[in-house]
């Protein structure tokens, strides 16, 4: 083997690597983006029903579809200009570790005390909530606009920048790792909450922030005192602090524990059927 065609090779394998990169990336922040999900989902059915009316010969939808093909992706950018300009902003923001993941299972507990314990002093006294918390997409763009504080986390920390007469309560909280990185941070409002028109605007707006990135959000209401979270572009009304806690575990535990526990569960129902 010469010298050339072990370059030719590096070389080939390299783009194949790039190619699959961005679509790993172009997938990965779709399926953290409920509206590019949606777009992703409306391609998908078009391409598919253009393979169908091509095998049973349907010439008139075939045409139609070909004309949607065609001028399809001019509409798309001009329609879906916001929903593709954050894909390609979150593509920048993405980090290759998230910072909870290095965290180590005392620390992830601890983390999850301490915010669990805040919400519900705060869920007692009604005093109203936004807590985001970062995991790999960065939230660095809300961090720059917001008051920084850099602080290791505290329920009493917590309690104090939501307490009525704290300048900051009105924004949210946002957690890197197990310290908070600051407060009256303002995110974006959602419309998406499928009847439920009476929440306030920190609904809104943690749905709002978890339909735009991954992060997991967690609100205390100040009319009611009720918990919600906000997860992949979902709201969790009227939870317990039970429910709180079971979900942040899960939520914050890196990937390969899981597998590694989904992996345990299925030997040992193996064994059990033997």
């Amino acid at each position: 083997m010469t010298i050339e065609s072990i370059l030719t090779i590096v070389n080939k394998t390299v783009d194949i690597l790039l190619v699959w990169l961005i679509f790993y990336y172009i997938f990965k922040n779709i399926k953290n983006n409920v509206k590019l999900t949606l777009i992703f989902k409306g391609v998908l059915f078009v391409a598919v029903l253009k393979i169908v009316s091509d095998i049973f010969n349907f010439v008139t939808i075939g045409l139609l579809l070909e004309y949607v093909i065609m001028w399809g992706p001019l509409a798309l950018i001009i329609v879906f200009q916001p929903e593709i300009r954050t894909i390609l902003e979150q593509l920048g923001r993405n980090q290759l570790l998230g910072r909870h993941k290095v965290l180590t299972v005392d620390e992830r507990e601890r983390l999850v005390y301490e915010i669990v314990s805040a919400m519900e002093q705060l869920r007692k006294e009604r005093i109203g909530a936004l807590i985001v918390i970062e995991r790999d997409v960065s939230l660095s763009d809300y961090i720059e606009k917001a008051k920084k504080i850099y602080g290791d986390l505290s329920n009493e920390l917590l309690v104090s920048i939501f307490f009525p007469n704290n300048p900051l309560h009105d924004g949210g909280v946002i957690i890197q790792g197990d310290r908070i990185s600051c407060a009256g941070a303002v995110f974006p409002t959602s419309n998406n909450l499928k009847g439920n028109k009476r929440l306030g605007t920190r609904h809104r707006a943690a749905l709002g922030i978890a339909e735009e990135t991954d992060a997991v959000v967690l609100v205390v209401s100040e009319e009611t005192g009720r918990l919600s979270i906000a997860v992949k572009g979902e709201l969790y009304y009227n939870l317990s602090l039970d429910d709180v806690r079971m979900t942040l575990i899960d939520e914050l535990r890196p990937k390969q524990e899981l597998d590694f526990e989904e992996s345990l569960d299925e030997e040992e129902i193996y064994e059990e059927n033997k």
